[in-house]
């Protein structure tokens, strides 16, 4: 009995033995508060709970996996991932389905989002392609890479759906900087974002986009249209105080006054929920995962994996300000959820997948530098 039972207790720690135990600790934590707070935003349905915890179930499986691939294995893969991941957003433009266009695939079984797979195989690209080159990039390296976040980010772009467009050009445009690339650079895009801008406003946004930008600038000129959601966010905000209502007793979900409450506003339902309690010390798991990618993107020995890690967790730092600003009302409304915190599955399963990766990366460090 005894032999039987260190035999399964090595078995596990072979298995698991390429798992982050303190990233997992903040994940799981982080995955726990969402399947609590969900409960509480989808009227205490257990089926709402179930089948998030099911694609948290399948995601855990993707991390496990991809942890114990080699960052060699990745990087001789990267190409064809990259490649096949693109398909999908060509195909989801001719049968795809979506409240403001085609932005999901229906499986039947559930809806899959193709664009979230660019959120791992666009910086996987470019930390491929940037291993390979002499750092800090060139300018021809640069455009090159910036070729390969713009195929991506403009099929994305057509579907419509700029939130996760820009999300996914970030991705990208991580891996590109902390290769060292020059901030003169981020000076002329900042001066064609804003050259483009009037063009982009009469020509290339639907008119439901304008009225984001235009709601975010004055929410309160339409606050029974345009502008509900916002200020019923902040409401749900400010209201939860330092300790929140409590669990189950927020009014802003319950009532229906918040929109997409499991989803895109979950974190106003949390706020005021559990107050700035509650928010704090989920900034703090987020602060520790993003904190410990990085830390192990410092550490890596060779340039692909420093990059791949180090831009996927800040990839993970921009999803946290770009939804947080959201609910806020510091910045527009864009339909971008909160990482493992909102109901969904193609972006739980990505997110965690992307978090194997960069335990690959920890637990698979060559001795050589590159």
């Amino acid at each position: 009995m005894n032999t039987i039972l260190r035999w399964l207790i090595d078995l596990v720690a072979r298995m698991t033995r390429t798992l982050d135990w303190s990233l997992c600790a903040a994940l799981g934590a982080l995955m726990g508060i969402s399947l609590v707070v969900l409960y509480s935003a989808g009227n205490e349905s257990p089926r709402l709970v179930l089948a998030q915890g099911a694609r948290f179930g399948v995601g855990l499986v993707a991390m496990w996996g991809l942890s114990r691939l080699r960052p060699t294995q990745l990087r001789g893969w990267t190409p064809w991932i990259y490649a096949l991941s693109i398909v999908p957003l060509l195909l989801v433009l001719m049968i795809g389905t979506g409240k403001h266009g085609k932005h999901w695939i229906d499986l039947g079984v559930f809806f899959f989002q193709p664009s979230e797979l660019l959120k791992l195989s666009l910086p996987m690209m470019l930390a491929w392609y940037l291993h390979r080159e002499p750092l800090p990039p060139r300018f021809g390296v640069v455009l090159i890479a910036i070729a390969m976040i713009a195929i991506p980010t403009v099929l994305i772009l057509l579907q419509p759906d700029f939130g996760t467009g820009m999300l996914v050009a970030a991705s990208g445009v991580f891996a590109v900087f902390l290769a060292g690339l020059s901030w003169w650079w981020f000076g002329v895009a900042a001066l064609g974002v804003a050259g483009a801008a009037p063009v982009a406003w009469l020509w290339l946004l639907k008119p439901y986009q304008k009225d984001r930008i235009l709601t975010f600038l004055n929410p309160e000129s339409d606050p029974l249209g345009t502008g509900w959601n916002i200020i019923q966010s902040k409401i749900a905000v400010g209201s939860g105080g330092w300790v929140g209502k409590g669990w189950g007793q927020g009014s802003q979900s319950h009532l229906d006054y918040l929109p997409e409450h499991t989803t895109d506003f979950i974190f106003a339902v949390l706020s005021e929920e559990f107050g700035w309690v509650g928010v704090a010390v989920v900034l703090g798991l987020y602060l520790f995962v993003i904190g410990r990618c990085l830390w192990i993107a410092a550490e890596a020995r060779d340039t692909y994996s420093r990059l791949l890690a180090g831009a996927l967790g800040l990839a993970f730092f921009a999803y946290v300000i770009v939804n947080g600003g959201m609910i806020s009302g510091l910045l527009p409304v864009v339909g971008v959820p909160m990482p493992l915190l909102s109901y969904g599955g193609t972006s739980a399963v990505a997110l965690l997948a992307g978090m194997g990766i960069v335990m690959a990366v920890s637990a698979h460090r060559p001795m050589h530098v590159r």
